[in-house]
């Protein structure tokens, strides 16, 4: 399981030209499932996302978790997380898990970092064509793939 994890001070999903969902200050994740992933990925991508110390403490420190400031969570799904460019210029998109695996287990992390963060999930749709905004805080970016725990 892929995933990149950006600090927000605003971010939405709009699908359609309707917006989906939406949240203040907290986390943008986008997801990617590949064929391998089990519970034990999610299980680690939840804690470490929910306990991700980088929002500022009152010095200015990257000290506090998601959790710490009550800020919210918005996950999207996407697959192009496991694209792999090695050969050639179009991106190969063979280690992404086809809609049977993933969505079960997207829909699985989405209830289980519910339940770790102790607050509501706000996500997009599993393969709607989705316009996804943000104001990337800082900006923080981090990517954090659960095969190698970084």
């Amino acid at each position: 399981m892929r995933a990149l994890i950006q600090r927000t001070k605003e971010a939405s999903v709009t699908i359609d030209g309707k917006v989906k969902s939406a949240i203040g200050q907290g986390l943008l994740v986008l997801l990617g499932v590949e064929n391998e992933d089990e519970q034990s990925d999610i299980e680690w991508l939840c804690k470490k996302i929910s306990n991700l110390r980088i929002f500022n403490d009152s010095d200015g420190v990257m000290n506090k978790s998601v959790t710490d400031i009550d800020g919210g969570i918005l996950v999207v799904s996407q697959f192009t997380l496991h694209a792999s460019t090695k050969k050639g210029n179009r991106p190969s998109y063979i280690k992404a898990a086809k809609p049977q695996i993933s969505v079960p287990l997207y829909e699985a992390f989405v209830q289980r970092l519910e339940a770790v963060a102790q607050r509501p999930i706000k996500t997009g749709v599993f393969g709607a064509d989705m316009k996804v905004a943000l104001v990337n805080d800082g900006p923080v970016t981090i990517w954090m793939d659960s095969k190698n725990k970084e």
